[in-house]
């Protein structure tokens, strides 16, 4: 069905089981579960899959080390699971990793070496490879790159990386093959209750941004799913569901992420600094031919959807990078630099009391009015997330309960039946399309090579079977490219446009995206 006949049959098609909306991981999640569950889903994104938050993170799958120091170790065995499910069901966009904490003081490589042979065994069999100590020439070997001077020796162990944006085009073309219909430029305006009838009944209107015409879907049960700007969408849907209590759930963290050209260190391991001189911690990860090094954490209150960096943000990444490698790291070394929002769940205190906090990572609340929120968390715990948000629907008599766990064997779109040989450090290509590929090379132009590893071919794909409408969509998350090199996904976008022109016959956003490509790449212009 295409996005027109989709768009024109949703209001008569009934009243569905449920509405998610958000179209970031945690949503695209909540769909996917709930479509394997038989259940009637419509996800609606008021931009692209996985625009904001979703399409910004390290690209690790993570147990989270410093949860060992909090003592957390609930939460570090729930992401040791779920990191291993996502590398069983998506093996082609999900791979192991290995990490190298250098030492520099004669302390620090028993220190946290014992902590480390904790994390391996709450992974238990989980476990990607176990933690070893690294002599000075052994760390050397594995970090070529790395600073030298004073170096002792070194901590390997092994954790996940993936690619964000194309892990959740694999979410929402797997629920959608699982039943689900899901929308991406649909904007939800409001969310109402109806009156009559058997059990809660909500009435969604949504408008569709790409023609500006505006429809309803009736559903039993919606789920606020939208990250950084869940608060927005309770207090505009019905402000008045819980008068006189805060509404306020989110307390938004950006971060901060600056891509090299992998010259600064070339091997297949990543780099771990587990305390910088104001007590962060600095990754310099490898990533698709290029190297990724990040990230902060600081309060920012305005939710603008594409944020920008903070110059002393910029200024720590560049510092502390520069004493961790051998050479230092300039602003006119930096191919593209990007920033996320992350949802970091508010104090008990900013929620109300029908708050149900299922883990200090996220949180889902039921209004009065029926509508299910949930925010925080990450992307290795996505699924465990989606099976507490259909959960609480349960007990809140707001879908039948039903059983699960059909997720965690479910290979998503791309996964065939055999693991990539291709890793993910590697330049970007075929391989992320996994056992997609060959049907990749079925659109026009498998030949044409457009630069960075994009071909005409991919363009097509994109528009015709991954939900593409505009060049950013293409060339952000279908293709990586702005996220690797902003100058080069600017000289590539002309070309773009043209294909897409082709396949849609209508505009692109051409404009938009060269201004966005000159804000990925602010050298010298960054106050």
């Amino acid at each position: 069905m295409t996005r027109a006949e989709l768009l024109d049959s949703l209001p008569r098609q009934g009243i569905h089981d449920l509405v998610v909306v958000g179209g970031g991981a945690t949503g695209l999640g909540v769909a996917l579960d709930a479509a394997l569950r038989g259940f009637s889903v419509v996800l609606l994104e008021s931009h692209d899959f996985a625009g904001g938050t979703s399409s910004r993170s390290t690209k690790l799958l993570h147990g989270g080390v410093r949860y060992l120091a909090q003592g957390n170790l609930a939460l570090v065995r729930e992401a040791l699971a779920e990191r291993a499910t996502v590398l069983r069901i998506a093996p082609h966009l999900a791979q192991p990793l290995p990490f190298v904490m250098p030492s520099y003081h004669w302390w620090q490589t028993p220190f946290y070496g014992i902590g480390l042979k904790l994390y391996d065994m709450l992974a238990g069999s989980a476990g990607l490879g176990p933690t070893e100590f690294l002599n000075r020439a052994q760390t050397l070997q594995a970090l070529p790159g790395v600073n030298p001077v004073g170096l002792r020796g070194g901590v390997k162990y092994w954790d996940g990386q993936f690619d964000d944006a194309r892990l959740a085009l694999a979410l929402a073309r797997s629920a959608e093959d699982a039943g689900a219909h899901v929308l991406n430029y649909a904007e939800v305006k409001a969310v109402s209750q109806l009156s009559g009838g058997e059990g809660p009944l909500s009435s969604v209107e949504v408008s569709d941004r790409l023609t500006g015409n505006t429809f309803r879907v009736q559903a039993r049960c919606v789920v606020n799913a939208t990250g950084v700007w869940v608060d927005a969408l309770r207090d505009h849907t019905q402000p008045a569901a819980n008068p006189g209590t805060p509404s306020r759930m989110v307390s938004p963290s950006q971060g901060v992420h600056v891509v090299v050209d992998r010259d600064f260190m070339p091997g297949g391991h990543a780099l771990l600094v587990p305390k910088t001189r104001d007590g962060r911690v600095l990754f310099a990860v490898p990533w698709l031919g290029k190297l990724v090094l990040g990230t902060t954490d600081t309060p920012r209150q305005d939710l603008a959807r594409e944020p920008d960096a903070f110059a002393e943000e910029l200024d720590f990444i560049l510092t502390e990078a520069s004493q961790a490698l051998s050479r230092p790291v300039r602003r006119e070394d930096i191919r593209s630099l990007w920033v996320g929002l992350r949802p970091l769940v508010a104090a008990p205190a900013a929620v109300d009391g029908g708050t149900k906090v299922l883990s200090r990572e996220h949180t889902i609340v039921v209004d009065a009015n029926g509508l299910v929120t949930v925010t925080g968390g990450k992307w290795t715990t996505y699924r465990a997330m989606a099976e507490d948000v259909l959960e609480r629907c349960f007990d809140s008599h707001l879908l039948p309960r039903r059983p699960g766990g059909r997720s965690a064997m479910h290979r998503l779109k791309g996964a065939g039946l055999a693991s990539p040989a291709t890793p993910l450090h590697a330049p970007p290509g075929l391989h992320l399309y996994g056992s997609e590929s060959a049907r990749v090379n079925d659109c026009p132009g498998g030949g044409r090579i457009l630069g960075a590893g994009l071909t005409e071919a991919m363009v097509r794909y994109a528009v015709r079977f991954e939900y593409a409408h505009t060049v950013e969509d293409v060339l952000a998350r279908r293709s990586r490219i702005l996220f690797l090199d902003a100058a080069e996904a600017a000289r590539l976008a002309p070309a773009v446009a043209e294909i897409l022109i082709e396949e849609l016959g209508s505009d692109p956003d051409l404009a938009g995206f060269l201004a966005l490509c000159a804000r990925y790449r602010p050298v010298h212009h960054l106050d």
